[in-house]
């Protein structure tokens, strides 16, 4: 959410921004919109110090037993109650104008953030590892997967529809061995909390990170007016959602392994085949919040955290800077992590991490108090994969597979396979 008196204040700036986003010229709506609410406001307030006034003057009226002038103050302010219930009214839907306006507008790009419509436009900032070499043609995850027997999208499609899996066995061992791997690394290295949260949320919780309204379509929503969380940066996030921090607490460091939901819409004909887009899959989610003069710093933090979990497993990857025109919708700023797979001869994204600036604290109204201040400040936040774990199971069976159809277990991961080396068929 936007700060309409920086709006008013910086008009230009504000288009100019937008600009960058593809969006028209909005602030002149935005302003017009505000002026109305502030008029009404103001008539309000008028009313009520009448209101006030004719009160204390019915009084007066009645000691000196002037019943007629009594009578008609009593009038006066009956007829203001009336008109109070109006102004109030029209406030409330000015408010609510406004703030339906500004809730739909997209968060504002740092700096340097590169210039760009589309994907096409996003930047490498650097490339990690060397591309494996292989004897033969390497395969892709869905074709080792089901070979090993290990991957069903047959009987998971019969369970659930498109864009489900069951994995099994030794595969099914190796998805929560990523997980567990993860995890460790960030509560035990990084210093991250680890939180298990709630998988089902309300609709405060999803406006307060910015789902909702804009991206309700992207959700699956429970008959009884819940949703099932896209991601675990949700209920993370919204912890402090109505709460004033103290900046000695600060940056707060989160962590969590969930399964995530998402309806995928718009994305049929992408990646039908295998485990890349799914309604359902698991995900170490990070959450940092902080507060201004940090945040840029806390966001190289967060995207090395996740970068260290593709370097432990010898997995090349690129990161790349989005652009204006890539960015997620409540981003100042993101890096993409890309790793490389060989099945698909190209680098597909593993993990996205996002500063958010003000955008989601103003949202949930989540602040914290300068040290020395009296006055609050709204927390900045971000959030990052580390990393998407059925991804990273893609990578590993892709990367690691072997010429008889086996995939030999990453080092690091060994320890969490109870010693097991290589992923083979089951004689």
């Amino acid at each position: 959410m936007h700060d309409i008196k920086w709006i008013v204040q910086n008009p230009q700036a504000f288009d100019a921004a937008m600009a960058k986003r593809g969006m028209e010229p909005i602030s002149s709506r935005l302003i017009e919109l505000d002026e109305k609410r502030r008029q009404s406001i103001a008539k309000s307030q008028g009313l009520q110090e009448r209101r006030n006034a004719a009160s204390k003057e019915i009084g007066k009226a009645m000691a000196a037993k002037d019943q007629v002038a009594a009578d008609q103050l009593k009038a006066e302010v009956a007829d203001i109650k009336q008109a109070l219930i109006s102004a109030e009214e029209e406030e409330r839907q000015l408010e609510r104008a406004l703030n339906e306006a500004l809730e739909v507008l997209p968060n504002i790009p740092l700096d340097s953030v590169p210039l760009g419509k589309d994907e096409s436009g996003n930047v490498e900032t650097r490339r990690v590892g060397h591309l494996k070499n292989f004897s033969f043609e390497p395969k892709e995850h869905f074709e080792i997967g089901e070979k090993l027997g290990y991957m069903d999208f047959e009987r998971a499609a019969r369970l659930s529809g498109s864009r489900f899996t069951v994995l099994k066995s030794q595969l099914a061992r190796l998805e929560r061995a990523l997980g567990q791997f993860m995890l460790d690394m960030h509560t035990t290295e990084h210093g991250y909390m680890e939180v298990n949260p709630p998988l089902l949320v309300n609709d405060d919780t999803l406006y307060g990170t910015g789902q909702l309204p804009k991206f309700a379509e992207d959700l699956f929503k429970t008959t009884d007016g819940r949703y099932l969380i896209p991601t675990a940066e949700v209920p993370l996030t919204n912890l402090v959602r109505d709460e004033i921090l103290d900046i000695r607490d600060l940056p707060i460091r989160m962590t969590a392994l969930t399964a995530c939901f998402r309806s995928e819409a718009g994305s049929a004909g992408r990646d039908t085949r295998g485990m890349l887009r799914q309604h359902q899959f698991m995900k170490v989610e990070l959450v940092s919040i902080t507060d201004a003069e940090r945040a840029v710093e806390e966001h190289e933090r967060m995207t090395a955290c996740a970068e260290e979990v593709l370097k432990r497993l010898d997995l090349s990857f690129r990161t790349m800077t989005l652009c204006t025109g890539d960015m997620g919708f409540g981003a100042q700023k993101t890096y993409d992590l890309e790793v490389w797979l060989p099945g698909q001869k190209s680098y597909r994204e593993i993990s996205s991490c996002s500063v958010c600036g003000d955008f989601q604290g103003r949202r949930m109204n989540a602040r914290y108090r300068p040290e020395g201040e009296k006055s609050t400040r709204f927390v900045h936040t971000l959030n990052g994969s580390g990393t998407a774990v059925g991804r990273a199971l893609i990578a590993v069976v892709e990367n690691y597979q072997n010429e008889d159809g086996s995939v030999t277990v990453p080092q690091a991961l060994v320890p969490y396979m109870g010693g097991l080396t290589r992923i083979e068929k089951a004689a």
